[in-house]
C-alpha cells in the first residue's frame, strides 16, 4: 500500500510539472499528460510522432469532474451509469469556456472522454486537479503497449516515468461512440456494440473510417507490428509466422496461438503481445487465419485489417 501511494505521488509530481508518463488502463497502457496544458499535450504528440489531426482521449475520475468541460446528454447518462468506469469512450460536445487544450481536440468542438477502470489509474486521477489526455503508449501507427515492458521497448528513457499496473486485462483499446447527435460507433473496442444498443434500445450506426477525425483509431494504417500482415489465411507460407485462434495438435515453430480454446476475449488480450513476439522472433511476414467476426472478434478483425495496410 505504501509503495502504491509513493508511486502515485511520483506520477503526480511528473504530471504537475507538465511531463508525460505512462499509465496502466484496463484496455492498453496510455501516454498521459495534463489535458489542460498545451505544453504537456504537445509533448504527447511529439513523443508518439502522432499527426496533429488525430485527437486524443481525455480521462476523468468521474462524471462530476467532466461537467466543467462537456455538455452531458441523456444517452451519455444511460451509458455512463451502465458501463463506466470501463472500456468505452464517449464523444461529447465541449462547453464554450472549458479548459481543455485546443491541441487535444484538433480544434473540434467535441471531446472524446473516458472513465478508466484500472484501480491504479483511478487512484491517480482522484489525486489530480485536472483530467489526463492519454492516447495509447506507443509510436503512432504501431502496436499498443499492454504491459510496462512494451512501453519501455517503444520509448526507452524518453518517457520519464511508467506507473506499472501489470498486464492489461482487456488488451485492445476502448470502444468509441459519438453522442454529439445520433449515436454512432467510431471505433470497435473492448465493449461490444450489442451491449450499447441494448441500453440505448436502438440500432447504432457505424462510421469507423470517418474522413472527419473526431476520435482516434480511424486512420487506415494503425496497430501495425511493423511487418507485412495478411488476414483470413487458410495456409501460411513457410517463411511466415502463422497466427491461429486456437491451439492445434500440430507442433510447428511458426505457429502462434491467440487462445487455447477459441476464446475471443483471451485472443483479444493476447493479440498485441503475440504480434510483438513474432516481430522479436525475426519473422518478416505474418499470416492470420480467419477470426470469427462476432463480439470482440469484430475488434480483433478491425485491428488486423488496419495492421494489414502496411
Amino acid at each position: 500500500m505504501k509503495t502504491i501511494q509513493s508511486n502515485i505521488k511520483k506520477a503526480k509530481k511528473y504530471l504537475d510539472n507538465n511531463d508525460c508518463i505512462a499509465v496502466p488502463t484496463e484496455t492498453v497502457y496510455g501516454l498521459a499528460g495534463n489535458a489542460y496544458s498545451n505544453i504537456a499535450v504537445k509533448k504527447i504528440f511529439k513523443l508518439k510522432k502522432r499527426p496533429s489531426n488525430n485527437p486524443l482521449i481525455v480521462h476523468y475520475y468521474n462524471i462530476n469532474k467532466l461537467k466543467n468541460d462537456c455538455n452531458i446528454n441523456e444517452n451519455f447518462k444511460k451509458l455512463y451509469k451502465r458501463f463506466s468506469p470501463g472500456p468505452i469512450t464517449y464523444v461529447l460536445s465541449l462547453k464554450k469556456n472549458c479548459k481543455i487544450s485546443k491541441f487535444v481536440t484538433n480544434k473540434q468542438k467535441s471531446l472524446a472522454v473516458r472513465f478508466p477502470k484500472h484501480p491504479l489509474f483511478k487512484k491517480l486521477l482522484k489525486n489530480l486537479d485536472y483530467p489526463l489526455a492519454a492516447p495509447s503508449a506507443n509510436i503512432s501507427t504501431k502496436l499498443s503497449s499492454v504491459q510496462a515492458s512494451d512501453v519501455k521497448e517503444e520509448f526507452g528513457s524518453k518517457v520519464r516515468y511508467i506507473l506499472n499496473g501489470g498486464k492489461c486485462n482487456i488488451g485492445v483499446e476502448s470502444t468509441i461512440i459519438n453522442l454529439t447527435n445520433k449515436p454512432t460507433l467510431l471505433r470497435y473496442g473492448g465493449l461490444e456494440i450489442s451491449r450499447i444498443e441494448k441500453i440505448l434500445k436502438k440500432k447504432i450506426s457505424i462510421n469507423i473510417n470517418s474522413k472527419k477525425k473526431i476520435a482516434p483509431g480511424q486512420f487506415p494504417l494503425h496497430y501495425s507490428p511493423g511487418v507485412p500482415l495478411r488476414v483470413n489465411v487458410k495456409k501460411s507460407k513457410s517463411n511466415e509466422a502463422f497466427v491461429l485462434i486456437k491451439k492445434r495438435n500440430i507442433n510447428s515453430k511458426n505457429y502462434y496461438y491467440l487462445s487455447k480454446k477459441n476464446n475471443l476475449n483471451e485472443a483479444a488480450k493476447n493479440l498485441y503481445s503475440i504480434l510483438r513476439k513474432i516481430k522479436k522472433d525475426g519473422y518478416k511476414m505474418i499470416a492470420v487465419e480467419k477470426i470469427p467476426n462476432i463480439g470482440i472478434g469484430k475488434t480483433i478483425n478491425d485491428r488486423l485489417n488496419r495492421a494489414s495496410n502496411y
